[in-house]
């Protein structure tokens, strides 16, 4: 089945839709969201994508990324892919939006007006394996050596995220 991305220009007013992968060939500007989990002792869940991804498999990134539906709210979109990735259900708050561009190699870019949800989820997960291959919590100290140690390991935008995350924290 087809997936299709909603254009916007930097106001988030709609443009129209494309396909997924061809938004990314472009590089144009469309709606995602980003959900950062914590468990309670303050420890950031990270996601390593699946295997069959096809941009920026076996890389570990934030709980959970992707677009909403044209006719879907960012906070529902958000909800729904935290269920079909995770198998959870999670109270989300949204804390921020900006704007950025990555190349994720091979061609492709990510180049999102990007709404950054937070929750608390201390409970098991039910794992969708064509979207994640494994998750694991860490302390953002932690987290910090290790993408300065091994960038590589890491999606792009994460590592772009992440630090526009801490900037409002």
């Amino acid at each position: 089945m087809e997936e299709f991305v909603v254009l916007v220009n930097p106001e988030d007013k709609v443009l129209g839709l494309m396909e997924k992968q061809q938004a990314h060939i472009n590089g144009l500007l469309h709606r995602a969201f980003s959900v950062f989990l914590f468990n309670t002792k303050g420890e950031m869940l990270l996601q390593k994508r699946a295997s069959e991804k096809y941009h920026s498999p076996l890389k570990w990134t934030n709980a959970v990324c992707s677009h909403p539906r044209i006719e879907e709210t960012y906070l529902k979109g958000a909800k729904r892919r935290v269920k079909e990735e995770l198998g959870i259900d999670v109270e989300l708050s949204e804390k921020f939006d900006f704007i950025y561009k990555a190349d994720v190699g091979n061609g492709l870019w990510e180049h999102e007006l990007d709404h950054v949800f937070v929750g608390i989820f201390e409970d098991d997960f039910d794992l969708n394996k064509d979207e994640v291959e494994e998750v694991k919590y860490i302390s953002v100290d932690d987290l910090d050596r290790e993408i300065h140690e091994n960038p590589e390991n890491f999606t792009e935008w994460f590592k772009i995220i992440l630090e526009e995350y801490k900037h409002h924290f």
